[in-house]
């Protein structure tokens, strides 16, 4: 009597016919092609009807869960972190929200972070995206015009959504956009434009209907609108907008509208307390509003909360401390061609002395660096030496071949 060989339990191929069988209890076995379906039919069960995957309340972090996670990548800024955390729990809550008869609706509150250069914005935005289950794009600013100019439709941001959300049209509305460089679409002045004022005052209407919630015609391939395309419609009812923006100069604007009451006697008693050289921590809604922000979009971007200018302290732990690091990659790119790269602590000292002096916050302590380093990455790989040590002398000399002027304004 022939010896019966092993097959899949599910759909009976002998084992001469499959890659390979995976045994379970009692003789059963499953191959590795249904296995894969089993998986298919797991995750299509864990998702809803409309093929969105369904938020699980035990598993979604909690604000200081988020914190937590974002102090391991970013240095400081402790207010802002606050104000993100709980802005994406929210979100999450938003989200899972069940209709009851009492008729409750939570509504979004949209987020505008306002702080210099090289305070990190952007990295927060980046950061918090990994930590997240809903699909997250960040768009810039600066490229969007009123339709029909040259430049991208302000429709391109949700298009942006639906390429990470893979085109699943109701998983992207529930996404969250961080719109960087809001502050380069403020109009030139405080007053309504009496010309077309099409990638500024002009892009602002159009985001208005965005960020309020509506039904978006979008382009699948982004681009420019024409009237025999098809178009996605897309609800931005509960896409979070987090925007984002140096706002360079508003710092005067604040100290006009705090200097206002100013007047007589009670002038010194007023302004003794006001810390100077951080005035953003003072910022109030009507301060955009005399950047060039129009009170509609200010109306709809409801929680406003800013960045503290990066001191000495902070530059210095920026520089080593947190999971990416500049000092770490480097590291990493030298070890990848077998060297040992060691810094000396007053090379540290040199680099964030510098950063402060171009007053290039994070960003410069990363120009200095290369500036540093570029000689040494060019000569260290051609070279047998397994270590390779930046002393102050060295990282001295190399600074002043470099031109202070291209530095300051990288």
């Amino acid at each position: 009597m022939a010896k019966s060989s092993k097959h899949c339990s599910f759909c009976g191929r002998p084992e001469t016919q499959i890659g390979f069988l995976i045994m379970g209890m009692d003789s059963t076995h499953i191959c590795n092609e249904c296995a894969l379906q089993a998986a298919e039919i797991v995750k299509e069960a864990s998702q809803d009807k409309s093929g969105i995957p369904k938020l699980d309340k035990e598993k979604v972090p909690k604000p200081k869960e988020i914190k937590t996670f974002l102090d391991q990548y970013v240095i400081g800024q402790e207010e802002a972190k606050k104000f993100l955390s709980v802005a994406v729990y929210n979100h999450y809550k938003r989200l899972m929200q069940e209709k009851h008869s009492d008729e409750v609706e939570i509504e979004k509150s949209n987020i505008i972070m306002v702080g210099y250069t090289g305070t990190g914005k952007t990295l927060l935005a980046k950061t918090i995206a990994k930590k997240l289950d809903v699909p997250f794009t960040i768009v810039d600013a600066t490229v969007l015009t009123e339709a029909g100019y040259v430049g991208e439709d302000i429709e391109s941001i949700i298009t942006r959504l639906l390429q990470v959300a893979d085109y699943n049209v109701k998983l992207a509305e529930r996404g969250i956009v961080f719109i960087d460089e809001i502050d380069k679409i403020a109009r030139k002045g405080d007053n309504p434009s009496i010309t077309r004022d099409v990638s500024g005052e002009g892009v602002q209407q159009g985001l208005l209907k965005l960020l309020e919630g509506s039904m978006i015609n979008v382009p699948p391939q982004g681009g420019r609108k024409h009237p025999e395309q098809k178009f996605i419609q897309v609800n931005t009812q509960n896409i979070l907008f987090i925007c984002g923006g140096a706002f360079d100069g508003i710092e005067k604007k604040i100290a006009q509208r705090m200097n206002t009451r100013v007047v007589g006697y009670g002038a010194s008693l007023e302004t003794e307390n006001i810390d100077r050289h951080n005035m953003l921590q003072y910022i109030a809604p009507q301060d955009l509003k005399s950047f060039g922000l129009i009170p509609e979009i200010i109306g709809r971007l409801p929680v406003l909360t800013y960045l503290e200018p990066l001191e000495r302290d902070a530059l210095r732990r920026i520089l080593t401390e947190p999971k990416n690091s500049i000092i770490k990659q480097y590291i990493k790119l030298f070890k990848m061609d077998q060297i040992e790269l060691v810094f000396e602590p007053q090379v540290l000292e040199y680099i964030v002395d510098k950063a402060i002096e171009f007053k290039l916050g994070a960003r410069g302590l990363r120009s200095i660096t290369e500036t540093i380093m570029m000689d040494a990455m060019y000569e260290s790989p051609s070279k047998k030496a397994k270590e390779l040590v930046i002393t102050l002398e060295y990282a001295h000399s190399k600074m002043d071949k470099m031109s202070a002027h291209r530095l300051k304004i990288a």
